[in-house]
């Protein structure tokens, strides 16, 4: 279900929590698909809809989800998305029942291909994506937060890699977890299936900030309004340089980033930014790829 709403700048920062509660209203509506999808003043939130399953990443909510984050990516009206979920749980990790024998092991294959794919596109899409965690999220779940750009989670909220105590490691999401905390506390995570506090992943670096319950919406659409506030290539640009440098040593990471400044100067809204700046006014930005004609 999409509800629309084109990204104007000037009215940016006018959508109020009423005008989200009217639109999760009209999105209640609709209560059987697994993902719900709303889009306001460039602001995309995708809702995992499943709570009676503990929103598991089964592959027909995998494919959802990915649709959900690959319609309109391209779109200059689409600036941020946020994924959140209904119920206690944000997602239990993938639905062990898809996982029997009795599956088969293309079957299989189709729902690690699917995840692995969904977790890249978080990454590979140009607009950041936050996590809006109110909950657990275990196994594949805590995958899904690890992976995006932004986590912001309630104080109540877990995280867990419990997949060896079922005999089945947690290998694939250990992919992402190993990349956002340092390597021994992901290797305790994977290996002891403990449970981890907002307080600890926030420690360790796997969420951005915690906050209370009652605060969660407000905080993270602040952010995201935030980055609605910048320049929509700019944004990509620098989103796409920084997940590229990070798979690379040292000196090539620092060619890749200094390359991308070169390119982000020719940018019209590059050269805007930095007018504005010497001029002591705000950017006007165009939001568009347009090469500014003054750079050589």
């Amino acid at each position: 279900m999409i509800l629309g709403g084109f990204y104007k700048a000037s009215n940016l920062l006018k959508c109020s929590g009423a005008s989200w509660r009217i639109l999760r209203r009209k999105m209640s509506a609709d209560s059987s698909s697994l993902t719900l999808r709303e889009q306001q003043d460039g602001i995309r939130r995708i809702i995992l809809n499943n709570p009676e399953k503990r929103n598991a990443l089964s592959l027909p909510m995998l494919e959802s989800l990915r649709e959900n984050l690959l319609t309109d990516s391209h779109s200059d009206d689409l600036r941020v998305i946020i994924i959140s979920a209904r119920g206690p749980v944000f997602s239990a990790g993938h639905d062990l029942k898809e996982l029997t024998a009795a599956r088969g092991r293309d079957y299989h294959s189709r729902v690690f291909q699917t995840c692995s794919e969904v977790m890249t596109l978080i990454q590979d899409i140009p607009v950041p994506v936050i996590a809006m965690v109110n909950g657990v999220a275990t196994a594949a779940g805590c995958q899904l937060v690890a992976s995006c750009d932004i986590a912001i989670a309630t104080d109540k909220s877990t995280f867990a890699t419990p997949g060896v105590n079922v005999g089945l490691f947690c290998s694939t999401p250990g992919v992402a977890i190993g990349r956002a905390v340092p390597r021994k506390v992901a290797m305790e995570m994977l290996l002891t299936g403990r449970p981890v506090s907002a307080q600890d992943a926030l420690l360790h670096g796997l969420v951005s900030k915690v906050v209370l319950e009652e605060q969660l919406e407000q905080e993270t659409l602040a952010v995201a309004r935030r980055v609605c506030e910048s320049s929509r290539p700019v944004v990509a640009l620098g989103k796409a340089v920084f997940h590229r440098q990070m798979t690379l040593g040292r000196d090539a990471a620092y060619a890749s980033a200094a390359a991308a400044m070169l390119e982000n100067l020719t940018l019209r809204d590059g050269q805007e930014g930095i007018r504005a700046f010497l001029e002591k006014r705000k950017p006007v930005w165009s939001n568009t790829d347009a090469v500014d004609t003054n750079t050589h």
